[in-house]
């Protein structure tokens, strides 16, 4: 029976990338590295790639090879060996996910804190289910009306990060949204972005969760040039930024990447209302809606 070719998930990415970086500064090549662990030549360069896993019991000796015994990291790095084959409650919609969408998932559960601007629409992680299918039916020409509901219930289980985290502290997400996403409309469903609004002044309450809106007359800032996500982790975990275009979803790592969009997210923030004057926004705009 032939070998099922290994799925190189982000997490097994992400180890393959970190266990690289270390043999990379400790100057040792692959062969020499694998020779040294007793293990066919191919194999760490298989490992490095996401093409071959790396058994946690494993992690520490090939890390003791790098020079690396930091406990912190040993154990970051066996966690993540752990956890680079594991699948989730979306393995159910393996039909519809795509795999750029099961690492967005993998990256929300591992993520500490979790930082957005969104010009587009409101936040997967903060919307209704209505809406949730409302603009996945316009934006997925493509799909079944099945594959749409599939979809939007995949969205919302997304949600449970914000509040549910087992074994974890709780999720610090920092959302900055569009006003122009507020002014939209749903002719069939008026009633979406009511509900919609209300949901995101209810969101306002949950601990660390923080929503701000950038206003129609802002002054001209980094966002402009598009959407994009930071995912911060626990040292030794490199952050990632997320990054959606016509090309589809980007994924990118390293101090240099992080600097520039951290930065722009700063600047961002800067132009946005405060939390209270967004909050009291969002009010008003609720309170439009309803009339």
């Amino acid at each position: 029976m032939p070998t099922i070719p290994l799925v190189p998930t982000v997490r097994r990415r992400r180890l393959g990338d970190m266990v690289r970086a270390f043999r990379t500064e400790a100057g040792m090549s692959a062969e020499a590295a694998a020779r040294a662990m007793g293990w066919d030549p191919g194999k760490l360069s298989r490992i490095e790639h996401a093409k071959a896993q790396l058994q946690p019991k494993d992690v520490p000796l090939l890390l003791a090879r790098y020079g690396v015994t930091d406990l912190a990291t040993v154990n970051a790095l066996v966690a993540l060996a752990k956890d680079a084959g594991k699948t989730g409650w979306w393995q159910t919609y393996s039909g519809v996910v795509a795999p750029s969408y099961v690492d967005l998932i993998a990256l929300e559960s591992d993520a500490e804190a979790i930082r957005e601007w969104s010009p587009l629409l409101v936040p997967g992680l903060l919307q209704t289910a209505a809406y949730a299918r409302e603009t996945i039916a316009a934006h997925a020409l493509t799909r079944t009306p099945e594959e749409v509901h599939a979809l939007a219930e995949v969205r919302i289980a997304r949600q449970s990060v914000l509040t549910t985290r087992p074994g974890a502290s709780p999720l610090r997400y920092t959302a900055i949204i569009s006003e122009a996403v507020l002014h939209q409309r749903f002719a069939s469903r008026p009633e979406t972005m009511r509900d919609q609004t209300r949901r995101l002044i209810e969101q306002t309450d949950v601990p660390g969760i923080t929503i701000q809106v950038m206003p129609l007359n802002a002054t001209p800032h980094p966002g402009g040039a598009g959407g994009f996500s930071l995912f911060e982790f626990a040292h030794p975990m490199p952050d990632v930024v997320q990054v959606e275009n016509l090309k589809g979803t980007t994924y990118a790592e390293g101090t240099e990447d992080m600097r520039l969009f951290d930065d722009g997210f700063g600047r961002i923030i800067g132009a946005a209302l405060s939390t209270d004057d967004s909050l009291a926004l969002l009010k008003k705009m609720e309170k439009r809606n309803r009339s």
